[in-house]
């Protein structure tokens, strides 16, 4: 799961004519804003093939306000033709942010407003994202003063006539589906040790949990927990997830306690949540990887996964 960091969608970064723009800085969005940026952001996807804004900003738009998050809204004439999104909770990393240009109104210098305008307001401390590597990003990202130093891997793998092999649990060790409510509490804490080195997942809070699981995709049945029978203490969990348009599977969080580590079980709990998803039906199943953690993608990878599409994430020299 990618969460957090500014997202660069294609455009240019060339100003043809001066334009007069607003910008707007909002520590909430009204309903009326949240779904115009819902109607900007539903027509990038529609033109981009992907999303400009990570799923946590999205979550982001509704719920009042929150600690560190702050919506910038760049208009012309009255309409909204940009948004972005920062966010400055991480104690050690530089702030992060995601923006989008609406597609007809690329080309006209937004883009690079809008990064400024996020520069200024992280103190010039900043992380991009640059989904798919487009080269306009990587463009704009570059005109920003901003270096590359993360590759995020988008791997898949079908689903559909192959066999998966039997999931083999570490001795002493059983799984059961997750109960909302009675498992929340265990859960945000294995994660958090699971993912202690991982700011953006790692961080989940309960509020974070709930958006979630208020979400129309969410279904306990394939939220996947792997316990210690002898004190029945969390030790793991594959939490899948259903992109319903598309017919995907996603292997959305997969973690292990530290110290567990190295005995199967994150194997295990891969092949449990992946024949789940094909017990769905669904053709494909994908996951996103760091291309540096090289133990993961070689697991992946002799489970039949191949990369798709790179993230490529860019930031200010610290």
């Amino acid at each position: 799961m990618a969460c957090g960091q500014v997202s660069l969608v294609p455009m240019t970064s060339d100003d043809p004519a001066p334009i007069a723009r607003s910008l707007a800085t909002r520590s909430e969005l009204s309903p009326g804003e949240a779904e115009a940026v819902l109607g900007l952001l539903a027509a990038a996807a529609r033109d981009d093939g992907q999303q400009a804004v990570s799923e946590q900003g999205r979550l982001q738009l509704r719920g009042g306000a929150r600690p560190g998050v702050s919506h910038l809204l760049l208009s012309v004439d009255g309409e909204l033709v940009g948004y972005a999104q920062l966010e400055d909770t991480d104690p050690v990393e530089a702030p992060a942010a995601e923006l989008v240009v609406h597609p007809v109104h690329r080309g006209y210098g937004h883009g690079r407003a809008l990064g400024a305008a996020l520069l200024a307001a992280s103190g010039k401390r900043l992380r991009v994202w640059a989904h798919g590597g487009h080269s306009a990003a990587r463009h704009l990202a570059q005109g920003l003063g901003l270096t590359l130093f993360r590759e995020l891997r988008q791997m898949r793998r079908p689903l559909a006539g192959f066999e998966l092999p039997d999931p083999v649990l570490p001795e002493g060790v059983t799984v059961r589906t997750f109960v909302p409510g009675q498992d929340d509490a265990a859960w945000l804490a294995v994660n958090a040790e699971a993912f202690a080195h991982h700011p953006e997942q790692g961080s989940l809070t309960q509020r974070d949990l709930d958006d979630r699981k208020a979400e129309s995709w969410f279904d306990p049945r394939g939220f996947f927990l792997a316990e210690r029978e002898s004190d029945g203490q969390l030790i793991g969990f594959h939490w899948t997830k259903v992109h319903q348009e598309e017919r995907l599977g996603e292997v959305y969080v997969l973690g292990v306690r530290p110290g567990v580590q190295g005995g199967g079980l994150g194997k295990a709990l891969t092949l449990i949540g992946l024949r789940h998803l094909a017990a769905e039906g669904l053709p494909t199943a994908m996951l996103y990887v760091d291309a540096d953690n090289k133990a993961a993608v070689s697991v992946y990878e002799r489970l039949g996964f191949t990369t798709y599409e790179t993230d490529l994430m860019y930031r200010t020299e610290t």
